[in-house]
């Protein structure tokens, strides 16, 4: 196998600047078929994963990665694809990378490691064939000024791969190499170790598409090819763009995971006349839900560029709401709510199947930090209920630390609350995803029917309070 060289020097000499014919090479490697979607790939996953940017932000097709926003269609569609398998089998591929390496490869390498990780998540987790993978990996190497010296290495261990991949890829624990340490250990301990097996194999698979509807969820699950799951929710069997779907510019729906639409209606179908304040509202599904419901909704959140998309949508579904960008800590109401919605900030460990990126983004720090955000904002809100009012707290976290830890302290201090216990009908017969303490606790393996036809929920909790 190719040996990565002792050292690399950053400057070029003269005898090392391109030539014309260089050039005109160069530039056929970057026409060639795919390579821009490979590049693009591969500038991504590092912006992920060692300057720790979110993917969703690298592929906003405002203010996201140039090169992404460039692209086309389908090609942006491949690039989405690549990185959730270079992310979700991130582990595992480092592993497989380590018993081909007789070394590690050095620092300051250029885009070396992304560009194998990319190559080998298309050679063993997306149908794409090797030969496709190889070449445009080696084009890459040979195209990124500080990755040069690795082109070899590149091609030795891709093809080695190639050649003996079932020896190569032999008793991997994907389970365990695909989740942080620290998150496996996190769940093992919550749920048991079969459980957090379970949780780690659910993120392995892309999560289905949900909608929320206004009415009659059976018949537009019949119009666009779906199930109904959840309480009332329809998950589509196929993907495609939502503004073409049937009932889209009507404003018949919105996109929202089945178990994110389980806290609001711990409130109730019918708010009619009750004013209900959906605190931390963006991206805005639980504020539709609330003013379907008859609420006069108050919808706050501290990114004003997330609430414009609010209103948007709100727009779109033709329903209504007050809209204010304020700091929860700061702000507080002119007058009580009758209900309180708050999705509290949180690590969004929950939501991992759709956001590979989180699993590698978040650390325990970050859970320590937004569990002391959480129990601030659940007291000073709590504060604003009438008398009798009902408060329902909900992070899409599956941390303890920001779910049933925060409640029981909540509770142990806080003598005006009282947990309303809820029900497994009041979920749709989810008998999963009711704790024995009466908590809403969706996992990402649990069932998102009565019936266990249809698996995978994003992970949420949810409990329910009356100030007394």
């Amino acid at each position: 196998m190719a040996k990565p060289p002792r050292s690399s020097k950053s400057r070029q000499s003269p005898s090392d600047q391109a030539s014309p014919v260089q050039a005109v090479d160069d530039q056929a490697r970057r026409d060639k078929p795919g390579f821009a979607v490979r590049k693009v790939a591969a500038d991504i996953l590092g912006n992920v994963t060692y300057k720790r940017r979110p993917m969703d932000q690298e592929l906003d097709l405002g203010s996201g990665h140039s090169g992404f926003k460039a692209l086309a269609a389908n090609d942006r569609a491949l690039v989405r694809a690549i990185l959730g398998a270079c992310l979700r089998h991130r582990g595992e591929i480092a592993e497989i990378l380590d018993r081909l390496l007789d070394r590690r490869i050095p620092e300051k390498t250029g885009r070396v490691l992304d560009i194998l990780h990319v190559a080998i998540a298309q050679m063993l987790y997306l149908d794409i064939p090797d030969r496709a993978a190889v070449s445009l990996a080696v084009d890459h190497a040979g195209m990124d000024r500080r990755a040069k010296p690795y082109k070899g290495l590149v091609n030795g261990v891709l093809r080695r791969l190639g050649r003996e991949r079932e020896d190569i890829t032999a008793g991997l624990d994907a389970e365990r190499l695909n989740t942080p340490q620290w998150l496996f250990e996190s769940w093992s301990e919550a749920y048991g170790e079969e459980t957090a097996r379970a949780i780690v194999r659910a993120h392995g698979q892309e999560a289905a598409l949900d909608l929320t509807v206004k009415a009659d969820p059976e018949d537009w699950a019949k119009r666009l090819d779906g199930a109904v799951v959840g309480l009332g929710s329809v998950r589509l069997t196929k993907k495609g763009a939502i503004d073409t779907l049937e009932g889209f510019s009507d404003g018949a729906w919105w996109v929202q995971d089945a178990a994110a639409s389980l806290p609001a209606r711990l409130l109730g179908s019918d708010l009619s006349g009750k004013k209900v304040a959906d605190l931390c509202a963006a991206p805005g599904g639980k504020t539709a839900q609330l003013a379907a419901a008859g609420a006069e909704v108050t919808a706050v959140d501290i990114s004003k560029s997330r609430l414009k998309r609010v209103s948007e949508n709100l727009g779109r579904l033709s329903l209504s709401a007050e809209v204010i960008a304020a700091d929860l800590r700061e702000w507080k109401p002119t007058e009580p709510f009758d209900a309180i919605l708050l999705d509290a900030p949180c690590s969004a460990t929950g939501t991992i199947r759709r956001h590979p990126d989180v699993a590698w983004l978040k650390q325990p720090y970050d859970v320590e930090t937004l569990s002391k955000i959480q129990a601030e904002l659940l007291r000073r809100c709590f504060e604003w209920l009438k008398p009798g009012g009902t408060l329902v707290y909900c992070t899409c976290s599956l941390e303890c630390a920001e779910g049933e830890a925060q409640i029981e302290a909540f509770l142990n201090e806080v003598e005006t609350a009282e947990l309303v216990p809820v029900t497994a009908a009041e979920i749709g017969g989810l008998t999963a995803s009711i704790t024995s303490q009466g908590y809403v606790r969706t996992l990402p393996c649990h069932p998102a029917d009565a019936g266990g036809s249809n698996m995978g929920l994003d992970g949420f909790f949810a409990a329910r309070l009356q100030r007394i």
